[in-house]
């Protein structure tokens, strides 16, 4: 039961998510394919500084946030994913505030796909006048949200075939590449050209939301042992699809053409490669890919929705599925998102979304280290394999990472950012008030005290406390796994 007072309501159909599929949705959340990283060859003034980015930078942050999703991805397996994660660590308030600007900063990234994949039907010769563009906008998402609706299954196989098509032109960009290359042209750096805040800004982009696939962690078959498998798989899809297009591509080109990288510049590789055939599959490719990209960051966001109203911190209704299995109102809330904010230029959003982004991350780290030193025995069936002092420091260049994207932002960034966080404190106090109103409902939340974590011999028992509410399969079948605040009351009247 979730808020809507019905009783023998039949249980909407849920059929969980198996290794591939979660690959494949994970790989969206982050990546979707080398598209979006040719502007790091221009920021970088050529080859060396984006195939060296690509070979650090998912040392340094993505395998330490995938390490810390897998970890505490395995420990609380439910929708509410780094939610309950820092609630865990610093209440309520906080998370509600990281839950905001986390799904904040994926609305803004998923108004980006919409517009990307007209963008490159343009580039193939079909252009859109202005107010025609618009309706496709909303055409695109209305349909992608539909898709959402019906099952995250179907988006999960969905996305193995988008991935599967997305990647297979480049598979033959490689081969063709091979007679051209000249490493030499891998070593090509002009310092003259080097944009820093756009070099950052665009390795960041290409690397972060590891963390998203989190969200989902309650809808995973067995999370426990499916999690670790998928995150460390899409590590390894996501680096090779970077590195190895890239290679090819910077290898096969001459140095001087670093200024001509710029988005969907692959398809004119494509072109002086293979031929107008090689161009028309990856362009087909790259707006397909920005499908896969919807749909993976619309499951996060909104099952994230679905987290946050299971742990009563937003109104039940964000917690009702549809007979498919689907948060219907946490979907049709982030779909509006994306509408209102895809009028946005593709920089402007970047900017926007990484900082938002980075503010949310850093307390994550946060929380990932408090967890370790307050709650040592917290069950964790993966662990990574470092101690408490060996997790915080390899939390240090990721940290680094942030500051420096977030020292590079415009002033305009910073201002905007503020104004966002001002309204989620406007929600979060405004979310406290309508709990002791009673004009809207909301699921009960676990007990405060369940929320910290405790290095007491009733550490585990606070844990399944919160199982107990915001995972189901930790529930006996005839029990609902969250049960309206005012059902609770009456019930503790009787007794």
């Amino acid at each position: 039961m979730t808020g809507g007072g019905e009783e023998d309501v039949p249980q909407p159909r849920r059929r969980p998510l198996t290794v591939l599929p979660l690959v494949a949705l994970i790989f969206y959340d982050v990546s979707g394919g080398p598209f979006g990283i040719e502007d790091s060859v221009r920021t970088g003034g050529g080859a060396l500084l984006p195939l060296l980015g690509f070979l650090i930078f998912p040392v340094i942050w993505s395998l330490p946030e995938a390490l810390i999703t897998a970890e505490l991805a395995s420990a609380f397996p439910t929708n509410a994913g780094y939610v309950a994660w820092v609630s865990a660590a610093f209440g309520p308030a906080v998370a509600f505030l990281v839950g905001f600007s986390k799904w904040a900063s994926g609305t803004l990234d998923n108004a980006l796909y919409p517009v990307l994949f007209l963008d490159y039907l343009r580039s193939s010769g079909l252009a859109l006048a202005p107010p025609l563009r618009s309706l496709a906008v909303l055409g695109l998402t209305a349909a992608l949200t539909y898709l959402n609706y019906r099952g995250l299954h179907l988006v999960g196989l969905s996305a193995l075939f988008l991935t599967a098509f997305s990647l297979s032109p480049f598979v033959a960009l490689t081969v063709l590449a091979i007679p051209k290359i000249r490493p030499s042209r891998w070593l090509a750096v002009n310092p003259k050209a080097i944009d820093p805040r756009g070099y950052f800004n665009s390795m960041f982009w290409n690397l972060n939301y590891w963390d998203k696939a989190s969200t989902l962690a309650g809808e995973v078959d067995d999370p426990r042992k499916t999690f670790p498998k998928a995150v460390f798989g899409a590590v390894a899809l996501v680096v090779g699809a970077y590195l190895i297009p890239l290679l090819a591509g910077t290898g096969a080109l001459p140095s001087d053409t670093a200024a001509e990288w710029r988005d969907g510049f692959f398809s004119e590789i494509g072109q002086r490669i293979g031929g107008p055939w090689l161009r028309v599959w990856i362009q087909a490719a790259a707006a397909m890919s920005n499908m896969g990209l919807f749909e993976a960051e619309m499951s996060s966001d909104s099952f994230q929705l679905l987290g946050m109203a299971e742990m009563g911190m937003i109104p039940a209704v964000f917690a009702r599925r549809s007979r498919h299995g689907t948060p219907t109102y946490s979907i049709l809330c982030s779909a509006t998102g994306v509408v209102v904010l895809s009028f946005m230029s593709f920089q402007e959003i970047i900017e926007l979304l990484n900082f938002l982004y980075g503010l949310g991350m850093l307390v994550v780290f946060s929380a990932f280290v408090k967890l370790r030193f307050k709650d040592p025995d917290l069950p964790r069936p993966y662990r990574i394999p470092l101690g408490s002092v060996g997790a915080a420091v390899m939390c240090v260049p990721p940290v680094l990472l942030i500051v420096t994207v977030m020292c590079l932002a415009s002033a305009r960034t910073i201002v905007v950012n503020i104004i966002v966080l001002a309204v989620g404190v406007g929600m979060y106090f405004t979310v406290e008030r309508l709990k002791g109103s009673g004009w809207v409902e909301f699921l009960t939340p676990v007990p405060s005290d369940s929320f910290h974590g405790s290095s007491s011999d009733d550490a585990a028992a606070d844990v399944e406390d919160v199982r107990a509410v915001l995972l189901p399969a930790a529930v006996p079948a005839a029990v609902p796994a969250a049960v309206p605040a005012a059902e609770v009351e009456v019930a503790s009247k009787a007794k």
